[in-house]
């Protein structure tokens, strides 16, 4: 085994680094309170081919492994949580047309997709189903040369914003062999969006309903066959789920450096917090939390990257793990600023709110347990 980073994706690694603290921390805080979707800074990681990770290069993508992806993910959500997790949903949606659809497909949108010219959205959960996703009711109905989708997707980052939405939708029985993958695009007749979720956390980037009304979609832009959408979305969020933890290891990351700082110059009782033991011993095990998060991502990473038979539950308990120590690093960093933590004048309440939600998405880390539990007695 070997820890160390590769030139190369060190060379990712500070290319990230440089353009979070140049791009992103600056602007965190005034699009958290204004919940202003940062556009313009997207398409700007886009020229650093931050769009397009683990996308094929003959379409413009940068053909990088899930490591480095990871590399890239946790750098940027050390500038803004929300921001970087948005990033990552839209390579998902992305590898997921380069991964499975046609070539047509992918010579059609990618290209422009790994610029940011189109923005990506995917769509999976719906008002009725969260964690049972293969319990779906939006459905997807053969009418000749199109299909004509009817339902709602629920919780959609982008939503109202991206041009394109990698969608789930049943076009068979119930159940996960009943569902197939397609590419909508914005401006489809039918299509629609509901108002913008008021949220804890994740101001930067628009959350909302996406409707299908009789929204008639070309066959063409269904991806791969029918009745392996579901197929495609679980293998989405595999690496999904280490985008995600990624994204939290950077944010408490920001946290623990933050918490670092302030016990350096804040006194009590006539000398630095620095110098209480207890607390030395609580930033302590922050710090061992985050590297052990740390080691369990890059294993995933690495797992997916070789095509482990056990990727799948690595994936899994890496995001598990990563997202609830990330929160509680986060956490903890607030209560050692006492109050001050409590105000957005410090980034503490504002990353512990971006967070939270990586507990819940990408499958709740209940589901995570799930899915090891499956795993481990499997056979």
């Amino acid at each position: 085994m070997d820890f160390n980073l590769t030139d190369d994706q060190r060379a990712i690694e500070d290319a990230a680094r440089a353009f979070a603290a140049a791009e992103l921390s600056p602007h965190s805080a005034r699009w958290d309170e204004e919940k202003h979707f940062p556009v313009d800074v997207l398409r700007k990681a886009a020229e650093l081919g931050f769009a397009g990770l683990y996308v094929r290069e003959d379409v413009g993508g940068s053909g990088l492994s899930r490591l480095d992806a990871s590399i890239v993910f946790e750098q940027l959500s050390y500038g803004d949580v929300a921001t970087a997790a948005f990033i990552s949903i839209h390579n998902m949606a992305s590898w997921m047309i380069d991964r499975f659809g046609s070539e047509e497909l992918r010579r059609r949108y990618l290209p422009r997709l790994c610029t940011m010219e189109l923005i990506a959205s995917y769509c999976l959960t719906e008002p009725g189903s969260g964690s049972d996703a293969a319990a779906m009711k939006t459905t997807a109905r053969k009418d000749g040369e199109h299909y004509v989708l009817n339902g709602s997707k629920a919780f959609i980052s982008g939503a109202g914003t991206s041009d394109v939405y990698v969608v789930m939708a049943r076009t068979g029985g119930e159940g996960a062999k009943g569902v197939s993958a397609f590419v909508v695009e914005k401006d489809t007749p039918g299509l629609s969006f509901g108002a913008q979720e008021r949220k804890m956390g994740w101001n930067a980037q628009p959350t909302a309903q996406v409707n299908f009304d009789d929204c008639r979609v070309p066959a063409q832009n269904r991806i791969g066959e029918e009745g392996e959408g579901f197929r495609f979305a679980m293998a989405g969020l595999d690496g999904g789920r280490i985008n995600i933890a990624s994204c939290s290891l950077g944010g408490a990351a920001l946290a623990l450096d933050t918490a670092r700082e302030y016990l350096s110059s804040r006194k009590q009782f006539g000398q630095a917090l620095k110098e209480f033991q207890g607390l030395q011993w609580r930033l302590a095990d922050m710090a061992t939390e985050l590297e052990a998060a740390r080691l369990m991502v890059r294993r995933a990473a690495h797992a997916l990257d070789n095509k482990d038979l056990k990727a799948t539950q690595y994936c899994a308990m890496a995001k598990r793990f990563a997202t609830d120590g990330g929160f509680e690093v986060a956490n903890q960093a607030l209560q050692l600023h006492g109050g001050y933590g409590y105000l957005r004048d410090f980034p503490l309440e504002r990353i512990v709110r971006d967070l939270r939600v990586h507990q819940i998405l990408e499958g709740t880390n209940e589901i995570m347990r799930v899915i090891i539990a499956r795993e481990l007695l499997r056979g």
